[in-house]
């Protein structure tokens, strides 16, 4: 099977995210370097579950639970940013997590709309 255009991008953010990480835990910034590393990776962990969904409710639940890990991950981004906790760039994360959201908003919303049609 060919692999999606989101699998492929939540796969590449979660390899920038895990180096984030890496990165503030030799800052010994433990709290948020953690909660980004589970809700940063979680996004990709999740799509390739619904890719592999027994249904299309099955596969419209995992895409909705991988949205709301991306809106926690920018979250969780934001608040690096702003608190300046560090000084570690994370500008262009947030802009590759703004587009993981338009594009799993996108797939929730055709696939909500998909159920409902049935």
């Amino acid at each position: 099977m060919k692999e999606s255009i989101v699998q492929k991008k939540s796969f590449k953010f979660s390899l920038k995210i895990i180096s984030l990480y890496k990165k503030l835990q030799r800052e010994k910034e433990f709290v948020i370097s953690n909660q980004t590393l589970r809700s940063g990776t979680s996004i990709g962990a999740n799509i390739e579950e619904a890719l592999a969904g027994q249904s299309k409710r099955n596969f419209t639940a995992k895409m909705s639970i991988s949205s709301k890990e991306a809106r926690e991950t920018k979250y969780w981004l934001r608040l690096l940013k702003e608190s300046e906790l560090t000084n570690l760039e994370v500008d262009s994360l947030i802009l590759d997590i703004h587009e993981l959201i338009r594009i799993l908003t996108s797939i929730v919303k055709t696939s909500q709309s998909n159920l409902t049609k049935n």
